[in-house]
């Protein structure tokens, strides 16, 4: 859940967020008596959470602002890095819970705990103009760039093998997109927001995105908590009601520019 040529001004923001910005806090009015919740995120998956400056913006800002407004809660938001919000999250001391495109598995089922599904994604496969790769089965013999430890990396070391050199992981999908346009990979995998933002961004660098739905599934995103965490109980009824009262529809149209499938996203709980 995104981190000579000219990059342009959304992978430099990316790679601010990649190299180390500090904590920056996004904080609701503080409810009288109520501990502020800690979130922590790798804010280098734009559009769903990124550095801008020195403030993290994004529909997942977005999202658990409207959250968090619902339930009562004061809470701030810091820019952790993937492997360091996995971490800190699962011990649950620092950080209480990991907002960061975070997909719901059944392995990380077995070391966190997850809110209900608040967004619907898919691994999508970005190439340059002209290749000759047209689905996941064709990536098997290529160099392809994914960020290390998410479900892009699960799912291509099913397809090439957990061990495969051409297989190159990565700290951020920043960096795994540098790859690519370095000419160091021949693909990246990555969730299907990131890879239409950067191609949004990038049209002179002449990309494809392709999609996969027989090799790539749906996947659903969701709030990380350590094991046995309360969090769960205070805030899956904020989630819900801000899925239903128009609020979710809003933020998501603000970003992506078009509605969301709610009745899908609601039936998978």
């Amino acid at each position: 859940m995104g981190k000579g040529w000219i990059m342009s001004a959304f992978v430099a923001l990316m790679i601010v967020g990649l190299v180390g910005c500090g904590s920056n806090n996004v904080n609701s009015n503080k409810s009288a008596g109520i501990e502020k919740i800690k979130f922590a995120s790798d804010a280098s998956y734009a559009p769903m959470e990124y550095m801008d400056t020195d403030t993290i913006k994004g529909f997942d800002i977005d999202f658990i602002k409207a959250v968090m407004e619902e339930a009562g809660l004061s809470y701030e938001v810091t820019n952790t890095g993937w492997d360091t919000m996995l971490t800190s999250v699962k011990q649950g001391t620092e950080y209480q819970a990991g907002l960061s495109s975070v997909s719901i598995t059944d392995e990380r089922k077995e070391t966190y705990d997850y809110s209900i599904p608040y967004f619907e994604s898919t691994n999508m496969i970005m190439v340059k103009e002209g290749s000759d790769i047209k689905n996941a089965l064709n990536l098997k013999d290529k160099k392809v760039a994914v960020q290390a430890a998410t479900t892009a990396d699960e799912l291509m070391s099913g397809i090439m093998g957990i061990d495969n050199a051409n297989l190159k992981r990565f700290d951020s999908n920043a960096v795994a997109l540098m790859e690519l346009n370095g000419g160091g990979a021949d693909a990246v995998v990555a969730d299907i927001a990131i890879v239409r933002e950067y191609m949004k961004n990038n049209p002179k660098q002449n990309l494809v995105g392709i999609m996969d739905t027989e090799n790539f599934g749906a996947e659903y995103y969701g709030i990380l908590y350590p094991k046995g965490s309360d969090l769960r109980a205070k805030l899956d009824p904020a989630i819900q009601k801000v899925l239903e009262n128009g609020k979710y529809a809003e933020i998501y149209k603000t970003w992506f520019g078009e509605e969301p499938n709610l009745d899908k996203l609601l039936k998978a709980k």
